[in-house]
């Protein structure tokens, strides 16, 4: 993803290039789209979105260029297209691939000769517009199979942009609920105040179908059940669960660098259960969490040869905290 916003800042300040974005339903095309319009020259003009894919064909042509008065039954006056109404701006193409052929050999004219000829009118109208456009599909394949136009599909791939899915960038996930987080907290809405590293565990590996789009939506859904609160793993739909057994517990001990299976290894050869520790009078409870918390940071200090950082990490701990309680304990390890 880093990649991919270096990519945008070099397309924003090319903003003669056409540019072809290419990613499954969700991954986010319009919105890299509008970043790149938004970071070009063209920022003070219009950005002028249209989805290919839904307005039907007999609509869609003047949709895109426009119509003259009297071009067919009912227009009685004439109406700017979005083409025109994109001029010295951004024009963005969505679902490209949903297009009939017809109109892609208007659309290749655009490109070509920078004019464009309203629905009924005889006169060419200049226009200068930058098209940036987009599809789940794959146009390559479409081209072999005659579905595509060949050469307007080398004219919109003048610089190709391909998103990944959701489920191949799942170290991003994190990041993207942080910002939808903060996104609602600017808004005013009552957020979640985040994931338990375990819940956070299971959605790093969903495969996520609906990708982004999906995403933003589960956090919408579970502010509003939860909202100021720390989602658990318990409290995510079903879907987002795994495959876990009704009735199994869930031990929620992983962070997002930290996995369940390292962190029991502290437990793999802790203290037994013995029942002489208990007495007519209980049991010293805090006394034996103490002893119990010291045992688990010498066998993290011992795992690590004495790291202390990477101890932290293993105890899902801050490195300060730690090192409080080691001085706080007087524990001392030694290899």
């Amino acid at each position: 993803m880093q990649q991919l916003f270096d990519l945008i800042g070099k397309l924003a300040q090319d903003d003669s290039g056409t540019v072809l974005i290419q990613g499954e339903s969700g991954t986010g095309k319009e919105l890299v789209a509008k970043a790149i319009h938004r970071h070009s020259p063209r920022k003070r003009k219009n950005f002028v979105p249209i989805n290919c894919a839904a307005i039907p064909e007999d609509l869609l042509e003047s949709e895109l260029f426009g119509y003259s008065k009297g071009a067919f039954t009912g227009a009685t006056s004439a109406k700017i297209g979005r083409i025109e109404y994109a001029d010295g701006g951004t024009l963005f193409l969505d679902e490209i691939g949903d297009m009939k052929p017809a109109l892609q050999a208007k659309l290749l004219r655009v490109l070509q000769e920078r004019e464009f000829e309203p629905v009924g009118g005889l006169k060419p109208i200049p226009v200068d517009v930058r098209v940036i456009a987009a599809t789940h599909r794959n146009l390559e394949q479409m081209v072999e199979e005659g579905l595509f136009r060949e050469d307007l599909f080398y004219r919109l791939c003048v610089i190709p942009v391909n998103i990944p899915p959701l489920r191949d960038r799942a170290e991003d996930i994190p990041h993207l609920i942080d910002h939808f987080i903060q996104t609602g907290v600017r808004e005013e809405k009552k957020m979640v105040t985040g994931f338990h590293p375990a819940a956070m565990q299971a959605l790093q590996a969903y495969s996520w179908k609906g990708n982004v789009r999906e995403l933003e939506n589960l956090i919408q859904h579970m502010s509003i059940l939860h909202g100021g609160k720390q989602v658990g793993y318990n409290d995510l739909p079903e879907k987002y669960r795994g495959e876990v057994q009704p009735g199994s517990q869930v031990v929620e001990l992983s962070s997002p660098d930290v996995s369940v299976p390292e962190q029991l290894l502290l437990f793999s050869s802790g203290p037994e259960q013995q029942d002489d520790i208990w007495d007519d009078n209980g049991v010293d409870f805090k006394g034996l969490v103490n002893e119990f918390e010291s045992r688990l940071i010498l066998k993290a200090l011992k795992a690590t040869n004495g790291n202390k950082k990477e101890a932290a990490r293993l105890l899902n701990l801050k490195r300060t905290t730690l090192l409080e309680k080691i001085k706080k304990k007087e524990l001392q390890w030694k290899e």
